[in-house]
């Protein structure tokens, strides 16, 4: 069963194993540790087999089932059937029987989003869950075979440190950079495997810089941070697109290190792109954060002393060049 912990398919008790027996009482049913036994005629072997690769297939995109929808599943012929419509709260299962969902109304949107446009633009503040999010909707493409890859990619930009007093070389140099998406990958994915799609490509983690003049296709691709891409930056990464590719990119607007003779390409993006079709945009707040309940109310804070900046601003009206006067 993969990654599924015995626990979730099986229940407590064993409850679900008695289900199935139950629902195909011609089958001799027996579970080993984490795997099953069956034996019986072909055509009802077959049948079960189908039945039980649906429902692992939705465990592993969606992390648990309740008794209904486990039952609806192991009963069901021909396409599979809808399920409750909060279903895509659960994205995946992780190591250790981590359920990886959305946990607020806009990652879910997040989610049906994404499902309906090849590109999601998702902007929102420090702890909205936007990258987490946008990485596991990725790793449960790759585990769909909905794709080929994942590449994960982010603009090296300094904020208020140096690049060239650290250590090493350019990859070393810019690997802290790219640290946020390694630390989500590792809560989807067993350690091993994540080494191993690493060292194949499979999964590609890499800085901006390193996709001009490539064709990212049948891959799922995120670009992070992109409130410090530039304008050519983020038109170079959106036309590096292949047919069957998907691409989510996340920034935040408060957030922007660029140097201040530079404009931060993503709101022209968001502004340009909008009504697109095959194009979405979600805007995430500090309702969405998740972190510790301390960053929501700093996300606020400032949110609104900018508010109050930016008013005083515009009551003070444009400056008056007094040289000229």
């Amino acid at each position: 069963m993969g990654d599924i912990p015995p626990l979730s398919f099986f229940g407590t008790d064993n409850g679900r194993l008695n289900s199935m027996r139950s629902a195909f009482p011609r089958l001799r049913i027996t579970a080993r540790g984490d795997a099953l036994a069956v034996a019986g005629e072909v055509e009802e072997v077959d049948r079960f087999q189908e039945n039980f690769e649906r429902i692992l297939n939705v465990l592993s995109r969606r992390g648990e089932l309740n008794q209904r929808e486990f039952t609806q599943l192991l009963l069901s012929t021909g396409p599979i059937p809808t399920l409750h419509p909060g279903s895509e709260s659960g994205l995946l299962h992780g190591p250790n029987g981590l359920v990886v969902r959305a946990r607020t109304p806009n990652q879910l949107r997040m989610v049906q989003l994404s499902s309906r446009n090849d590109i999601l633009f998702a902007v929102g503040p420090a702890g909205s869950g936007k990258t987490y999010t946008a990485v596991a909707l990725a790793v449960r493409a790759l585990k769909d075979k909905e794709v080929r890859k994942i590449i994960l990619t982010r603009p090296a930009v300094e904020a208020g440190e140096s690049l060239g007093f650290l250590p090493g070389d350019l990859r070393e140099k810019i690997d802290p950079y790219l640290r946020p998406l390694y630390d989500a990958l590792g809560d989807m994915i067993p350690a091993h495997r994540l080494e191993k799609y690493l060292e194949e490509q499979i999964i590609e983690v890499a800085p901006l810089a390193f996709m001009r003049g490539r064709t990212l296709d049948k891959a799922f691709v995120i670009l992070d941070e992109a409130q410090n891409c530039t304008e050519m930056q983020i038109k170079m990464f959106l036309t590096r697109m292949g047919p069957s590719a998907k691409f989510i990119i996340t920034g935040d607007l408060t957030q922007i290190d660029l140097p201040s003779r530079q404009r931060s390409g993503l709101p022209q993006a968001l502004q340009l792109l909008e009504g697109v079709k095959g194009i979405a945009q979600v805007f995430l707040s500090a309702d969405d954060v998740v972190r510790h309940p301390l960053v929501r109310t700093i996300v606020e804070a400032y949110g609104q002393h900018d508010e109050a900046r930016q008013r005083k601003s515009i009551q003070r009206g444009p400056g008056v060049d007094r040289n000229n006067s």
